[in-house]
């Protein structure tokens, strides 16, 4: 998932993002790095935050050959 590109495209810190959130920047950590997932009832707020759609949020990273 690409919350990390997602949340520095619009030039946020994790500390940034986990404020507007109302998110521990340790749980913004936790999803960029695929250990938790976000509840379903952020997931609009995370994309509004983050300029793209859920859709978006949610695609898996395509494997590089």
């Amino acid at each position: 998932m690409p919350f990390r590109e997602k949340r520095k495209a619009v030039k946020l810190s994790q500390v940034q993002a986990a404020e507007v959130l109302g998110v521990n920047n340790t749980t913004i950590s936790m999803w960029e790095a695929g250990k938790s997932f976000p509840r379903a009832s952020l997931l609009p707020k995370i994309a509004a935050l983050y300029n793209c759609t859920i859709d978006e949020l949610l695609k898996e990273e395509e494997a590089t050959a």
